[in-house]
């Protein structure tokens, strides 16, 4: 009996969904910090479990600049481990119809925010394995449901940190969407076209005075 017992639990676990649970969260927006948006955020985190690990990869991405943030996180995720949670909140049209999602890559790692692009880069290297649309019917901040403009905190920070901590499987995020569906930028790709080099430059390293380009070293 407790061989069958046994038994029994370790199916029962090879067969329960995984959640991501690293207890990792890692915050990026464009609210800067002069403010308490950032702070309200944490404290959401926290609220939700305060063994959290709640880290800010940036909060001076350009007000709105959807492309610049997601170069951000595509410098930044592929040194954080698998399972970590990153929330994005770069929203010009926050309070609109745009799909507010969670991004789970290849790698296992989760992207939470704004459907609007800022995904792309994460997408074309990574691959995504899964794409959710957050159900704000069980997926919100008790309490916010008259708040339409801050959905860093009242949405992605919330969601984030239950994904982070385990207190949701990714499951439970809301339904399933096409992997293929996660909206794009389009942007000149690196390609040597005859002896032309042809890219862009994502990002300024202004601080350094560099210019970086798209275009790798074996062109």
């Amino acid at each position: 009996m407790k061989t069958l017992l046994t038994a029994l639990a370790l199916s029962a676990a090879l067969a329960a969904p995984a959640c991501a649970a690293n207890h990792a969260l890692v915050l990026q927006t464009d609210f800067g910090t002069s403010d308490g948006a950032v702070s309200a955020m944490r404290g959401v985190a926290y609220g939700v479990d305060p063994s959290l690990t709640v880290a800010d990869l940036t909060h001076d991405i350009p007000d709105y600049d959807i492309w610049v943030g997601g170069y951000r996180l595509f410098q930044t995720a592929n040194y954080w481990p698998e399972g970590t949670v990153f929330v994005s909140v770069i929203d010009p049209g926050v309070g609109t119809a745009r799909k507010s999602v969670v991004l789970k890559t290849r790698a296992g790692r989760y992207f939470v925010g704004p459907d609007n692009g800022q995904f792309t880069l994460i997408a074309e290297r990574d691959g995504v394995a899964e794409l959710r649309e957050i159900d704000e019917q069980v997926n919100r901040l008790p309490g916010s449901g008259e708040s339409y403009t801050f959905h860093g905190r009242d949405v992605y920070a919330y969601v984030g940190a239950r994904l982070a901590s385990g207190a949701i499987r990714y499951e439970q995020v809301g339904p399933a969407l096409p992997s293929d569906s996660v909206v794009r930028i389009a942007y000149q790709k690196a390609v040597n076209d005859g002896g032309k080099l042809r890219g862009i430059i994502p990002v300024l390293d202004v601080k350094y005075g560099n210019v970086w380009t798209n275009i790798p070293k074996p062109l």
